[in-house]
């Protein structure tokens, strides 16, 4: 059966096919929040087979092959290269109206030109087809970046890092830019196991004898300054939700304290001690000049068995339904009264959130920048038409639609970057059917600039991203 990814894909007027076409699809992709690991960008690495590249780590396929019964071991098992590959083109058909239908076609035509829909009919030919491709310098994982037209990649990365894949990036002459993210909220999550071998970690790294808050506090801000030379601009946080409970230094070394002497804390005593160190850092991060950005909402590993066996982002991870407003203002706040907000981006995983998302955006500005606290793109499972959709509309009724920064694709795949273009086509179409329905007037100029700063120009403006051709090197 022949595709249906055509030109006009998911574009239902003419004026959502021409503000795409003219405005939106040349853009470059400026990649801002991804997991790509930065060691297979540095090494180039080549794929041998299009399950290497596709299934391998994929959890939002691992997750759908199982909601039809599909063996473990076809899945993350010990099962052949092609036998893996087999099982998702049979689950294909009926992932129907998921993105991952959308998201499979997309990609299977932009960088290997296949437009046959994946069946178990078509799965050996197309598996021939790729891997045959995948011997190509083209197709190796640098290459995959190129024909995406990507201008700039940020990896996310630990505090512990070394930064060595982005230090070997920084002398290459690629045409795209990586970049790190600080990411540690290891350094947080004071009631997980292993914390305490984490900030022993830390103290031998910075060799810093991390004994209380202040000591903790300095192998953190060294660990800023290392990644602010490797050209981090960007930290990110992933939480059940933000942290802004009133505090004392003074406790918080108390808990700190307590809890390296293997102690235990009270509920109250472990928020605490994450309101302080999420707030030092959003401080931090401010100083610098850097982007904080905020993943809010998840739960994570509810099937513990699945985590005990395969361990993190297995796909076993759901939407949560925690109370975000009351904690986000009060942290937001705080470093605002300190003159110290940095600009940030929340995200949100759960749809019955976005207006509290949306107008908490909406609550903290400042002279000459635009959406300083940005609604940011639907996120994990929200990440498809409807969820797009929705983030969109919340936005535009409730603030400013105009100063969004646009998509992301928050993914492990080197194939994931056709996600900026299914964003949009999405953006371009919302606003198309609008004007053919009268609700914005038929000016397709200046509505396709405004669809032209969502996509790229924004971003590149409030990330201060520079060209990757005019500054490479940052170590």
């Amino acid at each position: 059966m022949n595709g249906f990814i055509g030109e006009d894909f998911l574009l239902e007027s003419n004026f959502a096919r021409e503000l795409y076409h003219d405005f939106a699809s040349d853009l470059p992709i400026l990649d801002y929040h991804c997991h790509l690991p930065p060691s297979e960008i540095a090494c180039n690495r080549q794929f041998n087979t299009i399950t290497e590249l596709w299934i391998e780590g994929d959890h939002y396929k691992w997750r759908a092959m199982r909601q039809l019964g599909i063996d473990e071991n076809l899945i993350t098992g010990a099962a052949s290269d092609y036998q893996k590959f087999e099982a998702w083109s049979k689950t294909v058909p009926y992932a129907l109206r998921n993105p991952l239908y959308h998201w499979t076609h997309l990609e299977l035509k932009r960088y290997f030109y296949i437009d046959e829909t994946l069946n178990g009919d078509t799965a050996s030919a197309i598996y021939e087809e790729v891997n045959k491709k995948l011997a190509k310098p083209e197709f190796f994982a640098r290459g995959l970046v190129d024909k995406m037209n990507v201008e700039l990649i940020c990896s996310t990365d630990d505090p512990l890092d070394d930064l060595s894949a982005h230090k070997q990036m920084s002398n290459m002459t690629d045409s795209f830019q990586l970049l790190p993210t600080f990411r540690p909220d290891r350094a947080i999550h004071i009631d997980q196991d292993g914390f305490i071998d984490y900030l022993s970690s830390l103290s031998n790294l910075c060799d810093v004898d991390i004994k209380d808050w202040d000591s903790l506090k300095e192998a953190l801000s060294q660990r800023m300054d290392f990644f602010h030379e490797a050209g981090c601009r960007l930290a990110d946080h992933g939480l059940n939700h933000a942290y802004g409970e009133n505090f004392e230094d003074v406790e918080i070394n108390k808990i700190l304290i307590q809890r390296l002497s293997k102690g235990s804390l009270s509920a109250n005593e472990i928020l605490k001690y994450k309101s302080a160190v999420l707030c030092f850092l959003g401080e931090s991060y401010a100083q610098r000049n850097w982007t904080m950005q905020l993943h809010l909402g998840p739960i994570r590993n509810a099937n513990k068995a699945l985590l005990k066996t395969l361990g993190i982002d297995a796909g076993v991870d759901s939407i949560g339904d925690f109370r975000q407003a009351d904690q986000l203002a009060a942290f937001l706040n705080r470093l605002n009264e300190k003159d110290l907000l940095p600009k940030t981006v929340l995200y949100n995983s759960n749809p019955a959130d976005n207006e509290v998302f949306a107008t908490m955006a909406g609550n903290f500005s400042e002279t000459g920048v635009k959406g300083k606290v940005q609604f940011g793109a639907a996120w994990w499972f929200l990440d498809q038409k409807s969820g797009i959709e929705k983030q969109i509309d919340s936005l535009s009724n409730l603030g400013m639609l105009s100063t969004s920064i646009g998509m992301l694709t928050d993914s492990r795949s080197f194939l994931s970057f056709p996600r900026h273009e299914y964003y949009r086509r999405i953006l371009c179409n919302t606003l198309g059917n609008d004007i053919k329905s009268g609700l914005l007037p038929n000016d397709t100029k200046w509505i396709g600039k405004v669809v032209q700063d969502i996509c790229y120009y924004n971003a590149k403006d409030f990330f201060k991203f520079s060209n990757p051709k005019e500054s490479k090197k940052i170590f």
